[in-house]
């Protein structure tokens, strides 16, 4: 896998965060890639209770990119105008284990659990794996599976930074234009 996603300061990220990487899996990329979709940038307890969700058919993956013959569903609507979703269990399986690993490590590195969430996510394609099938009249015709990569980052909920009090402000703006002021009279 060549492409990963690297912050610009990387050695203090990886002090906040929980990076995993999963080559040549053998599920289809297009499926994998809606499913990563849906959950990016989600608290991780609420990735995993949606991922849960539709693996009992309770809420459906919404397809925004590959969706070309999908079917509509009123689950589907719910998360995305077009309607257009399915129930894609292959792929929410393998997300799941790589998000329940992701975890693992996570509270192995020391990390809270509970303020994690999906920082980064991303599904490319692998290298198609070949085999043929044999067709009427002697031909062949290839027959090819698509697997994907998925590279996943957990990362801590950062704290806002409080903002400063309305009379601190004041006095540093007041100072500003007295500079200013000053300096042009000058």
């Amino acid at each position: 896998m060549r492409h990963r996603a690297f912050p610009k300061g990387a050695r203090l990220f990886a002090l906040i965060c929980c990076r995993l990487a999963s080559p040549h899996l053998r599920q289809g990329a297009t499926n994998t890639r809606e499913t990563a979709h849906a959950i990016r940038k989600m608290p991780l307890t609420k990735a995993k209770r949606y991922l849960e969700d539709v693996l009992a058919h309770k809420q459906a993956i919404p397809f925004t990119r590959f969706c070309r013959g999908i079917g509509r569903t009123a689950q589907a609507k719910n998360r995305h105008s077009n309607g257009q979703g399915r129930w894609p269990v292959k792929s929410v399986g393998f997300i799941l284990d790589l998000l329940k690993n992701a975890e693992s490590n996570a509270e192995v590195k020391g990390l809270d659990v509970d303020t994690l969430y999906i920082s980064h996510i991303q599904v490319n394609q692998a290298q198609k794996q070949r085999r043929r099938t044999y067709r009427a009249h002697g031909r062949i015709n290839p027959y090819m599976s698509s697997p994907c990569h998925i590279e996943l980052i957990l990362s801590e909920k950062e704290e806002p930074v409080k903002k400063e009090p309305e009379s601190q402000l004041a006095t540093s703006k007041s100072r500003k234009s007295q500079a200013l002021r000053s300096g042009a009279s000058s």
